[in-house]
């Protein structure tokens, strides 16, 4: 493997700036992630793109929030503006359980540490460096700024907050994946603009008074229900999101305004998605790959899990409705080219410990790569959040030879003995038949190869859910077209002499589910002879369908009533159902089933439960009370 200098990496303090010689650094980013020099961590990928444009930038990973502040303090004041760039995940997300439950480690911190980021470090780290200089402008990127542009519901304080800009005192929101906009304001503020007149950035957030809106409020704005409207009326809130929702998934959107605290929210509508060359630039920076040397001998759970994947495309048109990829990237695909993907594996087959297996040759969905819709005029009109729910969009090329060709190029390269799919495969678009016959026949072909030569044994998919009802809520296929996927896995197991298993994920207590659709996924996945492994109870987390109709009530789209699982008994009652085959499970299920009315299900679930003998059932219940206490302080804690 190449040997990489400490100058390979972005500096971090002051000792490397020396080491390159600088006196002044132009952008300085505070990460709430451990530093990877890698294009699958947001952090690195804005700061290879601004040094690329001929800025010097700083990165200062995970900084301690306490004290003297002095990792706030240590590479001084930027020349133009901190960055702040709080993880790959959301902050909570990262840190919690649906539960509430603190996570068992941190995945993007060395040896999986807790306490290294703040709760929240979009927040802690903006308001340290407005106090330090409160002159120096501050843009804030990454997944928490962008989910939190608007008005939102916050599941772990159980409140509706916001726009991230009004609790933190930043400047400004560059939402999305950051590249284009970043290298703009970059430019713009080193031309000396000041950035209280930058209003036209496409992709940024900021807060005006109405009368400083460039251009006034016009009939060309959508202006969403103010904050303190959504504050008194859960419906408003339910309205917001639809255009919020539509807005980020349309190729010409229009800006958004919203009222807050006397002033105006704006939201400029997103660029255009990225061409397959401005994305095979981004991935041909001059990444190490690596982790920051100051890491050396620690393990980073993340970096481990992708340290040998390449990720050959942008964007999903899925639209789950418990997703945070279209908010984030938008719905249209946009591939890199066959070179620049050969490219990378080129690098990754030269790294320590590579065995010639890649983890991973996939993206937000796996087989996404290469579609497109067939009439742009189409799609650039198009509001769907999804292309393929309720039904797949006639408009849209289901064609998987492109992705072929990706597969066969990799698989030719001699140091490849297998690539494996690791991203999420839409088993829809596989069954998908179309007008195209040559799409058909390629479907037909990706899961052929995707079954006998791309799996490790295990092929997970996510059917998500058994009840077409709660399915139609989460925006995922029926599951009959799971049972017809099965058949075909099996079937070409059975022709290849293969013995691999199919492994589904499942969520718990999405909106809209009930303890009845529990027990029938147990019935339904118990005669499909699953012991359920990949499960998951539903987390609220800002700026989905999913959230927003658990918070609200409403289908932000009906606006019909939905009702789902809030309190921690609920969700436990409608968890349990996973674990059917578990004996210690068995006496709550029965009372479940006979509580909703469904004790012809006992037998099916329990039939070797027996219940127990009415003076242990005494004691157990003399003991719950002194239980379910301790389990409460246990959760405090």
């Amino acid at each position: 493997m190449k040997e990489y200098r400490l100058t390979d990496f972005l500096p971090t303090n002051k000792k490397e700036l020396e080491l390159r010689g600088w006196d002044y650094v132009d952008v300085i980013l505070f990460s709430a992630d451990a530093y990877i020099d890698h294009p699958s961590f947001g952090a690195a990928v804005i700061g290879r793109t601004l040094e690329a444009a001929g800025f010097r930038v700083a990165i200062v990973p995970q900084p301690d929030w306490h004290g003297d502040y002095r990792d706030f303090k240590k590479l001084g004041r930027p020349r133009l503006f901190f960055g702040v760039a709080p993880g790959c995940m959301d902050s909570m997300v990262n840190k919690y359980t649906a539960n509430r439950r603190l996570r068992s480690e941190d995945a993007y911190s060395p040896d999986g540490r807790h306490d290294l980021r703040p709760e929240y470090p979009t927040i802690v780290y903006t308001k340290i460096l407005k106090e330090l200089y409160p002159d120096v402008p501050v843009l804030l990127g990454g997944i928490e700024a962008s989910l939190r542009r608007v008005t939102h519901y916050d599941y772990w304080q159980d409140a509706l907050k916001k726009c991230i800009l009004c609790d933190s005192g930043a400047d400004m929101i560059t939402y999305g994946m950051g590249e284009k906009t970043t290298i703009v304001m970059a430019r713009r503020l080193s031309d000396g603009e000041k950035i209280s007149d930058i209003r036209d950035v496409p992709q940024t957030v900021y807060l005006s008074r109405k009368e400083d809106i460039p251009g006034g409020i016009t009939e060309q704005d959508i202006v969403l229900h103010s904050h303190e409207e959504c504050l008194r009326d859960k419906r408003a809130q339910a309205e917001n999101f639809r255009n919020v929702e539509e807005q980020s998934n349309m190729m010409h959107a229009q800006r958004l305004i919203q009222g807050v605290d006397g002033k105006y929210v704006v939201v400029n509508p997103p660029y255009p998605p990225m061409t397959t060359e401005e994305l095979d630039a981004s991935f041909d920076l001059p990444y190490t790959r690596l982790p920051h040397p100051k890491y050396k001998g620690k393990r980073i759970p993340a970096y481990e899990m992708i340290k040998f994947s390449v990720n050959i495309h942008r964007g999903c048109f899925g639209g789950c409705a418990f997703c945070t990829i279209s908010a984030h990237q938008g719905k249209f695909i946009t591939c890199r080219s066959k070179e620049s993907i050969l490219k990378e594996v080129k690098q990754v087959v030269q790294m320590d410990g590579f065995k010639g297996y890649l983890s991973d040759l996939g993206g937000p969905s796996a087989n996404m790569y290469g579609m497109h819709g067939r009439n742009i005029k189409a799609c650039e009109k198009c509001k769907r959040p999804s292309c393929i729910q309720p039904q797949i969009c006639p408009n849209l090329d289901t064609n998987h030879s492109k992705l072929l060709e990706v597969y066969h190029a990799v698989d030719a390269l001699p140091e490849i003995k297998k690539s494996f799919i690791g991203s999420g495969v839409r088993y829809d678009l596989l069954l998908y038949k179309s007008k195209d016959e040559a799409a058909n026949k390629a479907a037909m072909d990706y899961t052929r190869e995707l079954i006998t030569r791309h799996v490790s044994g295990r092929l997970k998919v996510a059917p998500e859910h058994t009840s077409d009802k709660v399915l139609h809520l989460m925006r995922k296929p029926s599951f009959q077209q799971f049972y017809d996927f099965k058949r075909i896995f099996d079937r070409i197991n059975r022709e290849e002499h293969l013995n691999q298993q199919l492994i589904p994920y499942f969520i718990s207590s999405h909106p809209g589910c009930t303890e009845a659709d529990m027990a029938e996924l147990a019935v339904k996945t118990k005669q499909l002879d699953f012991q359920l492994e990949q499960v998951q109870d539903f987390t609220p987390t800002p700026m989905t369908v999913s959230t927003e109709t658990w918070y609200t009530g409403y289908d932000p789209y009906t606006l019909e009533p939905v009702k789902s699982a809030k309190t921690q008994r609920d969700k436990l009652a409608q968890r349990q159902y996973f674990f059917w085959y578990k004996p210690e499970e068995c006496r709550g299920i029965e009372q479940s089933l006979r509580r909703i009315g469904r004790a012809d299900l006992i037998q099916q679930l329990c039939p070797h439960y027996k219940k127990p003998h009415a003076d242990n059932r005494k004691e157990h219940h003399r003991q719950e009370p002194q239980e379910e206490k301790r389990g409460r302080n246990s959760r405090k804690r």
